[in-house]
């Protein structure tokens, strides 16, 4: 959202009515103003996010938040992802479609009528086309997740194999005082798990519709967590202790000093008692989900500059895949950003393309 913001502040400058000098002029009072003559990088950049909301108080506060954390994500089940294949360098590459307005206005009729947003019926869609591409519940180990009355239409209770997808949670309204620019990453992650299998007894548009209201209640909750800020504490302390492993080998690697760890003995490998196995918790794809990108880029701004195509993306590790989903110039615009080189490319095709067709089909 920032890099929006600044392109908006960008093209403000650019179809003014400033020339290069008034620009220049501008540059140099802003920084003088702002941070002074003398001013020093370090100064300037912002603490991180986990300094800047509430902190752990007491052993008792510090216990519970960290039985929490394990807690929730011992419940992130999810075992089915798309195909990788290894591969030296990465390709990122986004393939995008838009819909025009009048059938942007009508999708969201459509989700409003049902109680939702474009956001949730997004988690749907995707749900919905990897279940018909992989009707048998794909190759992955059937992991089953428990589901009551009130959360599913087909039955009392029910036992199904299920499937996480994940997003971003804006952590701003928690920090106790505002960051000095709109460049600060301040957001956590929450998850979506939704059965893999379509129900016989029932359409796929009521499945469709029912799923992305359970997608807007997860997503609610996730939100309005009171333990949110002590999962964002906690998840930066494993976060970091694995990068600080990951860094460690890497150094090691590049001096040749690093050493692989022994194979474990049939001593070790063999517990005293054997331990329930552990559900994975893999995600089939991210979602990025911007919203009405309309609010950010008044046009009215820059009236010589005509916008018409936004294509937007992230930079991305090997093997990364991302799906964004927001409103440009009145229209939907989905964009598939992930790495071509560390994917199936045939599975991933056949989802972008039955993604665009279930949009058709359950949104018109």
């Amino acid at each position: 959202m920032a890099l929006h913001q600044f392109a908006h502040e960008f093209f403000t400058l650019l179809g003014g009515q400033s020339s290069a000098r008034d620009l220049e002029e501008i540059l140099n009072s802003e920084w003088i103003e702002r941070w002074g003559p003398q001013a020093v990088v370090s100064d300037i950049l912002p603490c991180p996010i986990e300094e800047s909301i509430p902190q752990f108080t007491g052993r008792f506060r510090r216990a519970v938040a960290t039985i929490d954390f394990e807690s929730t994500q011992s419940k992130l089940i999810g075992g089915q992802v798309f195909p990788k294949v290894s591969a030296n360098e990465r390709r990122t590459i986004v393939p995008t479609v838009s819909f025009d307005e009048d059938r942007t206005k009508a999708m969201l009729k459509a989700c409003k009528a049902h109680g939702v947003s474009i956001s949730a019926a997004l988690f749907a869609l995707c749900n919905i086309v990897w279940a018909r591409m992989h009707p048998d519940g794909g190759e992955s180990p059937m992991w089953v997740f428990l589901l009551g009355l009130s959360n599913y239409p087909e039955t009392n209770r029910l036992l199904v194999c299920v499937r996480m997808m994940y997003s971003a949670m804006n952590l701003r309204p928690y920090m106790a005082k505002s960051p000095p620019s709109y460049w600060f990453l301040a957001v956590g992650y929450f998850n979506i798990v939704l059965p893999t299998f379509l129900p016989r007894t029932i359409s796929d548009a009521q499945t469709f519709w029912h799923r992305a209201r359970l997608s807007k209640e997860q997503s609610a909750r996730a939100a309005k967590n009171s333990m949110a800020v002590y999962r964002t504490h906690e998840m930066s302390k494993r976060r970091g202790a694995q990068a600080r492993a990951w860094g460690k080998e890497d150094d090691e690697k590049a001096n040749g000093t690093w050493v692989p760890k022994p194979p474990i003995s049939p001593q070790e490998e063999t517990p005293a008692a054997p331990l329930p196995p552990k559900a994975p918790s893999y995600a089939l794809v991210g979602l990025s989900l911007l919203g009405n990108l309309d609010g950010i880029y008044k046009h009215q701004d820059f009236k010589s500059i005509e916008m018409h195509t936004l294509t937007t993306g992230s930079r991305q590790r090997n093997g990364g895949m991302l799906l964004f989903g927001y409103t440009f110039v009145g229209k939907l615009w989905l964009s598939l950003g992930y790495d071509e080189e560390g994917f199936e490319k045939e599975t991933v095709s056949r989802f972008w393309g039955g993604l665009q067709s279930a949009v058709d089909e359950f949104l018109g």
